[in-house]
């Protein structure tokens, strides 16, 4: 029996918030969609929270307690460069530091020439995943020098967990495919399932949803599959199951991105970042309105994960992947509509 005749608990929530595309308006007929308000409990861009989460907003507020006594100046260059206001922030906004969090909760912030922390977007590394990058890592950092102090044949061990972790929030650069028609992967990992959906609420007619597995050892950073518009986004809290259990991409928690195709049908599709019994941690940086080129990044999933594509089922698509295949975010062609 099809997923639209027993809608699992995020789809029937998200059907009963979002309701079914009137058959006029079905996907590829070239209608815009109206945007989405942000779903309320979007309060920041990692709504699940987290210790590590916890510990940078602590951080923040030493930090912004030390600007105010100490520079002064900087701050004054800093209020003069901002452009907006600040929404949806619990704490003052001093530098660009601040608005790490939140910043889907509005269109406020600093110009790039005027950011002074861009630099870290050149990094290799997920800037969303640096505070976990340098407090897991320099603790199993920390670990392998003492065991090699102590007992260096234990060393080995700590040093391979520190390695993992660096690996695992690398962000290497990605050539993505041109093309009229093109859809390029959202994730990384190696592709679990391919279905077909009788009907899809968002898209508005039948659909084809393709599930992607990441382990520990992918990169983690999600990218859009088409340039296109954001529509609006759901969150649903869950429970941590393995990704790889198929009940997972009902029970698990999960963020639901719904985009609209900037390219004439103006084809509508659905990203899934689904977490995992590892992976606890979904954060999505984008907003509705928000415009993206194909293969920009919007998010991520920390420590293993699922993520799933819901894309329109119309005459001339070719999907271009198999059950089994390895993906790349940004890079591998997942489908063509010809």
């Amino acid at each position: 029996m099809s997923e639209s005749e027993h809608p699992s608990a995020p789809q029937a929530a998200s059907a009963a918030a979002h309701p079914a595309t009137p058959a006029s308006h079905a996907a590829g007929d070239g209608q815009r969609c109206s945007l989405e308000p942000l779903d309320p409990q979007m309060t920041s861009i990692q709504p699940g929270g987290g210790w590590c989460m916890s510990l940078e907003l602590a951080w923040g507020g030493v930090r912004r307690l030390w600007l105010r006594m100490f520079r002064r100046g900087y701050l004054a260059r800093m209020r003069e460069k901002r452009r907006g206001t600040p929404v949806g922030v619990p704490h003052d906004v001093l530098d660009p530091r601040d608005v790490k969090f939140y910043r889907n909760q509005g269109d406020f912030g600093w110009a790039p020439a005027d950011d002074p922390f861009r630099w870290r977007d050149r990094l290799p590394f997920a800037r969303a995943g640096l505070a976990e990058l340098l407090l897991i890592g320099g603790f199993f950092l920390a670990a392998t020098v003492a065991t090699g102090w102590f007992y260096w044949p234990a060393a080995p061990v700590p040093a391979v967990l520190m390695l993992l972790v660096v690996w695992f929030f690398r962000d290497p650069a990605r050539r993505i495919p041109n093309g009229l028609g093109v859809v390029v992967s959202p994730a990384d990992g190696k592709v679990v399932s391919i279905e077909e959906l009788e009907h899809d609420p968002f898209i508005g007619g039948p659909a084809i949803s393709i599930g992607i597995f990441l382990s520990i050892f992918n990169v983690h950073i999600n990218r859009v599959p088409i340039a296109c518009r954001v529509i609006g986004m759901t969150y649903h809290r869950g429970k941590f199951l393995n990704a790889l259990l198929e009940k997972s991409t009902r029970e698990n928690e999960q963020l639901h991105i719904r985009l609209e195709g900037d390219e004439f049908p103006h084809r509508r599709m659905v990203v899934k970042q689904i977490a995992g019994a590892i992976a606890r941690r979904i954060v999505c940086w984008v907003r509705p309105g928000e415009s993206l080129a194909r293969g920009d990044q919007f998010g991520m999933i920390k420590l293993g994960s699922r993520t799933e594509l819901i894309l329109p089922r119309e005459p001339g698509l070719r999907i271009a992947i198999r059950v089994g295949q390895k993906v790349a975010a940004g890079a591998t062609e997942m489908a063509r509509y010809e």
